[in-house]
């Protein structure tokens, strides 16, 4: 089993039960999760989380993921932070536009809950979280 213990993991996706879901398997594993339902709420509050990774869904309304992730790197003590799209959007070609914008990675929708926590784990650099 994963642990996260320490680990601290931003989670924003408009979808309340994909909120619960993500953050009752990565709290199981023992990462501290803040959830965010949309990009802007999540930028008032991001400098004060200093997360580890954030999981960020790219089709939400208001601003998407793209829009969020440029601002998430304009700020200089999180321009190194990974960033992993959460997108149902996986078909040939989508993975490179979102590599190309920026994103360290990707997780298609719908997750597979087995493989979560593995795929989270590939996406964390070190195992020791920030300070």
């Amino acid at each position: 089993m994963r642990d996260f213990s320490g680990i601290k993991i931003a989670v924003v996706d408009d979808t309340e039960g994909i909120l619960m879901l993500f953050s009752a398997i990565l709290e199981a594993h023992g990462a501290e999760v803040t959830t965010a339902e949309d990009g802007k709420a999540f930028l008032e509050q991001i400098e004060n989380l200093f997360p580890d990774l954030i999981l960020l869904d790219i089709q939400m309304p208001k601003m998407d993921g793209y829009a969020i992730l440029q601002q998430i790197k304009a700020i200089p003590a999180l321009c190194n932070t990974p960033v992993v799209a959460l997108t149902a959007h996986a078909m040939s070609g989508d993975m490179e536009k979102i590599l190309e914008a920026g994103f360290t990675g990707y997780i298609a929708k719908p997750v597979d809950t087995r493989a979560f926590p593995d795929q989270v784990a590939s996406f964390l650099s070190s195992g020791t979280p920030s300070t």
